[in-house]
């Protein structure tokens, strides 16, 4: 099939022609010809990379009647880079369409910006539900002409605690409106969402229920919790030109594995919650560019992100939310391209993992951490490809050859590639000589420890305190007030800005005492305190003697990180260089 056969307009056709689209994916052919005929509301059950925006966005542009200028879509998507991300394509889509307005609405941007923007006429609103609802609440939007409702990736909105927020908005849209919800997987508050706001609709899916994508393959290594580290550097080491996201829980444990990365000389960096707009812009740019060959993210933050030929999805740990590990693979294998999904567990956590067989319906590859030989094998075997690859050029070497061949005179052929390969990889054989191999988890707690080398590979292990102990925090909120621990957990992630793990929670009367982790408990407390629920005003503060500390930026770069704390005790890695061009 076509897009041609779609039926839709000209204008449109000629903008996916100059973007590249030749053919539809499974996804556009099944949802683009109903939207067309407006065949009531819908459930699309597809993976993430799989062409969603343009399966709704081109509908949508098509059915537009470009003289209106009141909100005609209202698209409603979980982060600020998803809703850039999807205002970017829906105007790409409509370049050679005159007279469509697009808007995106989301939080961490001026507020101002955007009323001024909706109040000159838009036709399609893309948000995030916390802005839209402020904005909605503030009188400065009308939803009353919206035809079209879109709940794109709706789980990891309602993991957020965006429950709430997502039925006000849905209130203000016309009962009339035909409403499509893509989802990734359909846990039960999916299907609650469906059948409470949506008429009949039909369901779709696009491949297997919650299963991956079948061009990902997926590799798993249970190692020693001390070693995960250790691990994580062996497997970037053993594939020298990886690209890719390694996923951590916390902020705190992404800017922590992305600070030791830095400092053990890797091209990388940390994406998460507590960067301001600028610095995630910045970093990006560089992940893009591919000036950074590892992009040390949380869920949250990574969701939205436009990145294409991404060869390796990395979990550094498993998400809490198990369905969360097909968002985090279908980062790879698109467009037709392979890539490879890898968990890094102990052995308490081959439960968690084989419960992520069964959800995807495949079987990972459980695979030994690669020896120090099999890195310098791996390493030497793609500087050779990279050698093979270069184009010479006659014309600039030609003068240089004779004083070449002269300084060389005597020498064999063997030889004179045993010593540039010697030259080359001379600190990366030294260094891993040395180094014990790191040993599988085999569930005995009496296994040896490391020596002092693999020990000092892991990170500091503030991160790893974190998540095993909790601060109590303790609201002046309770059962007087309606608060129930789904509305607590809404309100908290809508705070935090992201899905916030929350351990035990005591809801009194007019009292609330709560758990989350001692690493986000300031902030966390902070942020609470700036907000309000239900109008009334919220005091927040330490249950007991768990006072909530500052949160830590991570283990100090450059020289203060030498000073005795880094994983490899001041030892750079020698086998990442400055970034190549690609």
């Amino acid at each position: 099939m076509t897009f041609e056969e779609f039926g839709l307009s000209p204008e449109i056709l000629q903008a996916i022609a100059a973007m590249g689209f030749e053919t539809p994916t499974p996804v556009q052919v099944e949802v683009i010809p109903r939207l067309l005929k407006n065949r009531g509301d819908m459930v699309a059950l597809a993976q993430t990379g799989t062409g969603k925006t343009a399966a709704f966005g081109l509908p949508i542009l098509h059915m537009l009647k470009h003289d209106l200028r009141s909100p005609q879509a209202l698209v409603l998507c979980p982060t600020r880079e998803l809703c850039v991300q999807i205002t970017r394509d829906l105007e790409a889509f409509a370049a050679h369409t005159q007279g469509v307005r697009v808007v995106a609405v989301y939080g961490g941007a001026d507020i101002q910006n955007q009323l001024r923007a909706l109040k000159r006429g838009v036709q399609i609103i893309v948000a995030t539900p916390g802005r839209m609802l402020d904005i909605l609440r503030r009188g400065r939007a009308d939803l009353s002409g919206v035809e079209r409702v879109i709940l794109d990736e709706a789980d990891e909105m309602l993991n957020m605690g965006f429950q709430e927020d997502l039925e006000a908005i849905l209130a203000q849209t016309p009962d009339t409106a035909h409403s499509l919800l893509f989802s990734a997987t359909m846990p039960r508050h999916v299907a609650a969402i469906a059948r409470k706001h949506m008429r009949d609709p039909e369901e779709i899916t696009v491949g297997h229920l919650n299963a991956g994508a079948e061009t990902v393959s997926h590799e798993c290594y249970v190692v020693h919790q001390r070693d995960r580290y250790a691990t994580l550097k062996r497997i970037a080491d053993y594939y020298p030109d990886v690209y890719g996201i390694v996923f951590c829980r916390t902020r705190q444990e992404t800017q922590t594995v992305a600070d030791w990365l830095i400092r053990d000389g890797y091209n990388a960096d940390s994406l998460h919650g507590d960067l301001s707009q600028t610095q995630r812009d910045s970093v990006m740019k560089k992940f893009r560019s591919r000036a950074l060959q590892l992009l040390v993210a949380t869920d949250v933050a990574a969701r939205g992100l436009d990145v294409t030929d991404l060869t390796h999805i990395i979990n550094y740990n498993l998400p809490d939310e198990l369905g969360s590990y097909t968002h985090r693979s279908g980062r790879t294998g698109r467009a037709g391209k392979t890539g490879v999904s890898i968990v890094i567990i102990n052995m308490r956590e081959k439960g968690k993992a084989h419960q992520i067989e069964r959800m995807i319906n495949t079987e990972f590859a459980y695979r030994t951490v690669p020896t120090g030989r099999e890195i310098c094998g791996a390493q030497l075997l793609n500087h050779i490809a990279r050698m093979k690859s270069v184009e010479l050029d006659p014309k600039q070497i030609d003068r240089h050859l004779p004083q070449i061949y002269e300084a060389l005179e005597g020498m064999s052929w063997k030889e004179v590639i045993q010593r540039f390969v010697s030259l080359e990889f001379e600190t990366l054989l030294k260094y891993y000589q040395g180094a014990e191999d790191v040993r599988p988890d085999t569930g005995d707690s009496r296994s040896p420890a490391r020596d002092g080398h693999q020990r000092r590979e892991r990170p500091s292990g503030k991160g790893q305190r974190a998540e095993r102990s909790g601060a109590r925090l303790s609201v002046n909120l309770g059962t007087a007030d309606d608060l129930t621990p789904r509305k607590l957990t809404g309100w908290i992630s809508r705070a935090g800005g992201q899905y916030v793990r929350i351990g035990r929670i005591e809801i009194m009367d007019r009292r609330t005492v709560f758990e989350v982790p001692v690493d986000e408990a300031a902030a966390l407390a902070q942020a609470l305190g700036n907000t309000s629920f239900d109008g009334r005003t919220v005091r927040v503060e330490a249950a007991g003697s768990d006072r909530p500390r500052k949160p830590s930026g991570g283990p100090p770069r450059g020289k203060a990180a030498a000073k005795g704390k880094a994983p490899s005790k001041g030892k750079h890695h020698p086998s990442k260089r400055k970034p190549r061009g690609r």
